[in-house]
């Protein structure tokens, strides 16, 4: 019951988040209006959002980098209206709720970047890049507890993602 509770929450977080990010901004480029008001679009072969999204996310990390941040975020905000048309069209792709979750965090909107780790943790609750993510996720946001349990859910598989995290998790001691 408390499972269901928590997956009628987040859909209604995300639900909320849709009905008011897909206001047309001029500074975003070629993207459309997206939404209700045009998503013809998607329906395109052609059009592949996630991949998009992707080169959108890639081209904001090299300006971050660079600490160009203002035209960093334009194209972190490209890329999320991208990879919220792709979970329109695949709402179950771990990729695509991965992209999500990351681009949120880079945002810093952590609410929203922990809302689609889960949900992606829900279709695979062992994925060693989502459980990485939202241990680092916990982390940061200082719920050191809540960081433990995605390591000890990473602690069976002997992979990088489990090193990396307990490694962050260590460096706080």
């Amino acid at each position: 019951m408390k499972k269901i509770i928590s997956l009628i929450i987040i859909f209604l977080f995300i639900s909320l988040n849709f009905s008011f990010s897909f206001q047309q901004n001029p500074d975003l480029g070629d993207i459309g209006t997206g939404g209700r008001e045009d998503d013809s679009f998607i329906k395109d072969p052609k059009n592949n959002n996630l991949k998009k999204g992707k080169d959108r996310l890639k081209q904001g990390l090299k300006l971050k980098k660079k600490e160009q941040n203002t035209k960093a975020n334009k194209y972190f905000e490209m890329a999320l209206k991208f990879f919220v048309l792709s979970y329109k069209e695949t709402p179950e792709n771990i990729e695509v709720l991965n992209y999500l979750g990351f681009t949120y965090n880079v945002l810093e909107d952590y609410l929203m970047s922990e809302i689609y780790y889960q949900e992606a943790l829900v279709l695979d609750p062992k994925n060693p890049t989502i459980n990485q993510k939202l241990g680092e996720l916990y982390f940061n946001t200082k719920r050191i507890s809540l960081a433990k349990e995605r390591l000890n859910v990473l602690s069976s598989c002997n992979c990088e993602e489990y090193s990396n995290l307990k490694n962050i998790i260590a460096s706080a001691k």
